[in-house]
């Protein structure tokens, strides 16, 4: 696999798996749950060095409290990634490379990108919910799709599962971000699976 589509597939993981690490105490908000299991596809556009990037694949992730478990597959279904973040480590696999583990996955972007990926949230976003630019709780509706969060993303809850539900669960997001170290105009769109 060359190199470009190496970085590219970690850039992805990373910023997925990096959002696992800050995310707030939630316990008394609505429906949201510790303890997920999702699937989707998702599509990663963004500029380095000049050059546009962009990567499709899809995604599996099974949160459980304190920890999270991000598989990244090609368009053929393969995985290309693994990331297990827990409390005092976040683990990064590829296929026929060493694994490679840190104290935290900031520590590890740093190493593999030479940059840290400063991203939060996805445990919430996943789930409809953010912490806004001001350090308040976020909960998504049909009415209200949009927030930019305490590290600069933009949000954009663009479909959901069943908008009629008391609190709707997201099923198409994009996330928008215009610089993150070395990586300019960072765009995410996820699309998650139909759930049961």
């Amino acid at each position: 696999m060359p190199i470009t589509r190496r970085l590219s597939l970690f850039v992805l993981a990373a910023a997925l798996a990096g959002c696992a690490t800050t995310s707030t105490n939630v316990a008394t908000v609505g429906a949201y749950r510790d303890t997920i299991d999702l699937a989707g596809r998702l599509s990663v556009n963004y500029q380095k060095d000049g050059k546009t990037e962009s990567l499709t694949g899809g995604f599996d992730w099974a949160q459980r409290p304190g920890s999270v478990d991000f598989t990244l597959t090609n368009p053929l279904g393969q995985t290309a990634a693994t990331i297990s973040v827990r409390p005092q480590s976040a683990t990064l696999t590829q296929a026929g490379r060493a694994p490679i583990t840190e104290a935290n996955i900031d520590t590890l972007t740093q190493r593999t990108l030479g940059w840290p990926l400063p991203v939060s949230g996805l445990r919430d976003w996943l789930q409809g919910y953010a912490v806004d630019a001001q350090g308040q709780r976020f909960s998504a509706s049909p009415a209200r799709n949009e927030v930019t969060t305490q590290d600069g993303w933009r949000l954009r809850f663009v479909e959901w599962q069943d908008a009629n539900a008391a609190q709707p669960a997201p099923r198409v997001i994009h996330a928008t971000r215009v610089a993150s170290g070395d990586i300019q105009d960072l765009s995410i769109r996820i699309v998650i699976n139909p759930q049961g």
